[in-house]
Formats: structure tokens, C-alpha cells, sequence
């Protein structure tokens, strides 16, 4: 499965017996376009439910935790993938560092048409990518580099407040923030200088 496809599961969602029916799985949500009313407030859960055929247009989300995956490699030419190329940002003794590491997020159910309406599908272009660089850049820059590994939970926890606090009204809930691994660079290259902490693999 795609990673855009992790969350937005379908367009078209199981349309059976003439599309009178919308059979969402468990772990989804779904929901329901109407060519009337626009985007209804009302969310479907897991179960087999009623619709209009051909006036109403069912959408499935993931309601399940993904993860957003920040670090060396990562392939950002699909904008809507899950993840991003290592972050990088000053420290306030300025040093220049690259982060790694990974945002858990889940869709917040209550608020899944708000998302279909007001975000659409490119949410992670729009909202998860900028948001988490803009927040996780600021959040080191208040830290001299030899603090950041013995704050690295500090900083973790106030970033997921950070991020809970601006997708609030997105539909979108962040459930952690886990930083692998931050080094600082080469001023102006990639070239690493030095690992200020690298978690173990199962952290």
C-alpha cells in the first residue's frame, strides 16, 4: 500500500448492491460526500452502513497510529509521503545540526471531515511536512548542542505539544515524537562532525 494510501484509504469505499451500502473495516472511519449538502459532519465506524446511491460519495480514512519517518534516504519527490529528509537547524550556541527520528500521528476521528473538507487529500504537503520542520527547527534552536542529549525527552515531549496544539483544528492528533538520532554537520555540507546521541533501535 502507498504510503498517501495509509490514511486515505479510497475514494469509492466497498460500494455493494447497487452502492446502497459502505462497508468500512475495522481500524477505518468513514466519510460521506453528499452532491446536496457537501461534505457531511456525521463519521461512519467500522460496520456496513447506508447511503444514497450515486448522490452520496463515501471516503475512507486509516483511524489507526502511522508514522512519519524523518531520516537520511528518505524519498520526498511523492509529496504526499509519509516522512521527510533529515531536518536541519541552528542550536543557540550555533551549531548546525542534522535530526532524525519519527512523529506518530493517528487521524482524530471526530474531525475526519474537516480534513477531507478544509485540507483535502494533500495533507501531509500542506500541513504534517511544514508544520513538523518549522516546529522541530524552532525547538533545537533553544538548546545549546551540549544539552540536547541529556533533553532530548524535554524536547520530544514539548514538540508533541507543539504539533498537538497545531493540528488541533486539522483532524489530525500527534501521539509521540521519538528523535533517533541528531549530529552536528559542517557548516554549509553534509559532512558529519560529530553524533551528539544516537537512540538504540528499539526506542
Amino acid at each position: 500500500m502507498a504510503d498517501f494510501d495509509k490514511l486515505v484509504v479510497s475514494f469509492l469505499v466497498d460500494e455493494i448492491v447497487g452502492g446502497f451500502f459502505i462497508s468500512v473495516p475495522p481500524g477505518h472511519v468513514a466519510c460521506v460526500y453528499d452532491r446536496g449538502l457537501g461534505v457531511l459532519k456525521r463519521v461512519w465506524g467500522p460496520g456496513l452502513h447506508l447511503k444514497i446511491p450515486f448522490w452520496q460519495i463515501a471516503k475512507l480514512f486509516n483511524a489507526q497510529i502511522l508514522e512519519y519517518t524523518i531520516r537520511h534516504g528518505f524519498d520526498i519527490s511523492q509529496k504526499e509521503a509519509l516522512g521527510d529528509e533529515p531536518i536541519v537547524a541552528t542550536t543557540k550556541d550555533n551549531k548546525v545540526i542534522s535530526i532524525e527520528g519519527s512523529i506518530l500521528f493517528k487521524l482524530d476521528k471526530a474531525n475526519a471531515p474537516e480534513l477531507w473538507e478544509n485540507i483535502g487529500d494533500n495533507f501531509i504537503s500542506k500541513v504534517v511536512r511544514p508544520y513538523s520542520r518549522s516546529r522541530i527547527s524552532s525547538a533545537f534552536s533553544r538548546f545549546e548542542s551540549k544539552e540536547i542529549g541529556s533533553e532530548r525527552s524535554q524536547i520530544e515531549n514539548m514538540l508533541k505539544d507543539e504539533l498537538n496544539k497545531l493540528f488541533e483544528d486539522k483532524g489530525l492528533i500527534v501521539e509521540n515524537v521519538l528523535f533517533s538520532e541528531v549530529k552536528i554537520i559542517e557548516s554549509g555540507t553534509k559532512q558529519t562532525a560529530e553524533t551528539i546521541f544516537t537512540a538504540p533501535a528499539n526506542t
